[in-house]
């Protein structure tokens, strides 16, 4: 079997190959809130989120957010700690402070709304070149190169007919190599961008792709190389048990279920080791995740 050949240029002759992309995403794509009507706020809210964190986790607690702080002005007027409360159990928890200070910014420098330019979305706390990226995207229609996990390894084995990228960071070459698939017109290059995310997410999988039902299957230089395996194995995912994360995930779970300041006592009965226990709410502090008002009293910031 050989690969069609792709030419890397915003031209006519892509059309079909993403028309079908493209249609397969209207018939494929999953149901999502924060695809609703693509409000910048909500956009932003779930890509914060997202980073790192499941779909299945993000959604109820998403909803849940959304509906307390249906925009930025919302979030800004309530305290950090009630941002950190209502983040729950989604894990890296710095990043609701982060989503927090954004909402400040957007209510102190763009009148209460997500700025739209990828320049100004680099301003906000905890915003990237990807997130900045995929909120000028998804959120107002924009042609920029949206390049997460999903994408870099749908255009690796589409592309390149590699398993998956060769380098484990965005380089230029990733970046020119995703715009120049784009069509010119930004309104349908967004969708061509979140049709290759959808794609990467649901059917070119990292461990179980399902070429059978991947419209680029007949395009797709890794399967006409019937698979190559990656240059480099699979890194292993660290354990979470006993880890400094889950301490800290422990002591954070104690402050978030009380309404008033914890004692050092009630913070000791979460974790049996007195270092890793000192060593995590150290951090805590530092990350401005806890406040200390005594040695022996904490609560959430705010």
């Amino acid at each position: 079997m050989t690969a069609m050949s792709v030419d890397l240029t915003p031209a006519s002759t892509l059309s079909p190959l993403l028309d079908d992309l493209v249609d397969w995403y209207d018939a494929s794509a999953r149901s999502l809130p924060w695809r609703a009507g693509e409000d910048p706020w909500g956009v932003l809210v779930s890509e914060i989120m997202l980073q790192q964190t499941p779909v299945a986790r993000v959604v109820p607690v998403f909803n849940e957010w959304m509906t307390r702080w249906p925009a930025p002005g919302d979030l800004a007027a309530a305290p950090a700690g009630d941002a950190i409360r209502a983040w729950g159990r989604l894990g890296y928890p710095r990043r609701a402070l982060r989503l927090h200070a954004a909402a400040v910014v957007c209510r102190e420098r763009f009148s209460g709304t997500v700025p739209s330019s990828v320049d100004d979305l680099r301003t906000l706390p905890g915003v990237g070149e990807y997130t900045a990226a995929a909120v000028a995207v998804f959120a107002y229609g924009q042609r920029h190169a949206v390049l997460d996990t999903n994408v870099r390894r749908v255009h690796a084995r589409w592309l390149d007919g590699r398993a998956a990228p060769v380098s484990t960071t965005v380089v230029n070459a990733d970046r020119h190599q995703a715009l120049s698939l784009l069509p010119v017109n930004p309104r349908q290059a967004a969708r061509v961008s979140i049709a290759v995310m959808e794609l990467g997410a649901l059917v070119c999988t990292a461990r179980s792709p399902s070429c059978d039902r991947c419209p680029l299957a007949d395009a797709c230089r890794w399967r006409a190389a019937d698979y190559p395996l990656p240059s480099q194995p699979a890194r292993r995912a660290q354990s979470y048990d006993g880890t400094d994360r889950q301490c800290r995930g422990r002591l954070l779970a104690v402050l978030r279920s009380s309404g008033s300041p914890v004692s050092r006592g009630e913070l000791d009965a979460a974790w049996d080791d007195d270092v890793q226990r000192a060593r995590a709410l150290d951090t805590l502090i530092a990350d401005g995740l806890v406040v200390s008002e005594s040695s022996s009293s904490f609560r959430l910031p705010g």
